[in-house]
Formats: C-alpha cells, sequence, structure tokens
C-alpha cells in the first residue's frame, strides 16, 4: 500500500523500512504501522464540551472493538446500520444542520417511513437482508465529534452531535452509559450478498 502524506509533497509504501520513522516524524509523536490489532486496542477520543456527553472538554482512552471479530479493527463492530428516519428526525430538530449519511459513515441506509429512532428497538434482535445476510444487532450506535467534522462540502458543525446529545441519548449497556446514538451496530451471523433495493426484515 503507498500512503501520501497530507501535504502532497511526500508518500511512502507500507513495507518500507523507515515507515514508522517517518509516520512518527510526521505525527511528532510515536506511530507503528501495523498489520493486525493490539490484543487491547483502544483510541484516544475528544470530548467536545456539549451537553448529554460522558465527558466534556477532555480526551480519554476508549477501549474498541468489543462487538468485532476476533483479529479485526472497528470501533465497535463490523457493520454499522442506520435509517433513514433517525436522520429525518434529526433534520427536522435541527433543520440548519445537514444530517449527511456521510457524518455518521454507515455500511448499510435503510429506508423507513417510522417517526423518530427505530433502530433503538431492534438491538437484540435479528436482521434479514436480502436472501442471505442475516445480522445481529448489538446496541446502539455511539457516536463523538468526528460527525461535526467538515468533509467534502459538509462544513464543521458542533450542532449535529449537540442535536444527537438532545434527541436520542440512550444507555449503551456495554459501556455503562448513555451516549448519543445513531443507527445500530451489529455482527453478521450469515454472510450474504447486499444488494440496493433489498428488504430488511426483522426476524425476532
Amino acid at each position: 500500500m503507498r500512503i501520501d502524506f497530507p501535504d502532497g509533497s511526500d508518500s511512502v509504501s507500507s513495507d518500507a523500512a523507515d515507515v514508522n520513522d517517518r509516520f512518527s516524524r510526521a505525527f511528532s509523536r510515536a506511530v507503528v504501522l501495523s498489520s493486525a490489532p493490539p490484543e487491547t486496542p483502544a483510541l484516544e477520543e475528544y470530548w467536545p464540551d456539549i451537553d448529554g456527553l460522558a465527558h466534556r472538554e477532555t480526551v480519554t482512552d476508549e477501549t474498541i472493538g468489543m462487538g468485532a471479530p476476533a483479529g479485526t479493527f472497528f470501533d465497535f463492530a463490523a457493520v454499522h446500520l442506520v435509517t433513514t428516519a433517525t436522520l429525518a428526525a434529526l433534520s427536522r430538530a435541527y433543520p440548519h444542520g445537514r444530517f449527511d449519511w456521510r457524518r455518521f459513515r454507515p455500511n448499510i441506509i435503510a429506508e423507513s417511513d417510522a417517526e423518530g429512532f427505530p433502530e433503538n428497538d431492534w438491538v437484540g434482535r435479528r436482521i434479514s437482508i436480502g436472501d442471505e445476510l442475516m445480522l445481529e444487532v448489538l446496541i446502539p450506535c455511539p457516536r463523538c465529534v468526528m460527525t461535526t467534522l467538515s468533509q467534502g462540502d459538509l462544513p464543521l458543525d458542533s450542532g449535529i452531535l449537540r442535536t444527537v446529545a438532545q434527541r436520542n441519548n440512550v444507555m449503551i449497556a456495554p459501556l455503562g452509559q448513555a451516549m448519543p446514538s445513531v443507527g445500530v451496530y451489529a455482527k453478521v451471523l450469515t454472510s450474504g450478498v447486499l444488494r440496493r433495493g433489498d428488504h430488511v426484515r426483522l426476524t425476532n
């Protein structure tokens, strides 16, 4: 894999002998590029000063990958699903915000004409999509400051996370706290091909 540096002045191959040194100089801290996650992966998370967050104006170390298969690297689980109903509910609550799906980076967007946040009721249930794919919904998907950052034509907007915290602050059992959530995390029980327009069915 070839990695370009942000300023466009340099690039490096992932198997270069000095790749870690070059990353460390670029980030002004020790950086190691690894092909496998550590046994207990964690990340540093910045919490902005917004009501409803578990912490405010601080940085914490957060364990990740608790719902993911061993040897993989995810924030929590391999699949993030969000409904159009959730995005619409947030848009109505904060019309000036752009609740574009790109802010939340889901694997699957399901069309729904339900009111509110229907995914919250899916926790612990199974979802069948298409002919083969079967998922088990694990937890609501907690959101962080990343959703507020500018990307592409989407502007920096702290109101995005503030609105989620005000409208859908739900208990995340494995984390032992309520957190602003958009969509749900799920694990794959039966793999299968997913196609645009496939029906999403709750099976239990």
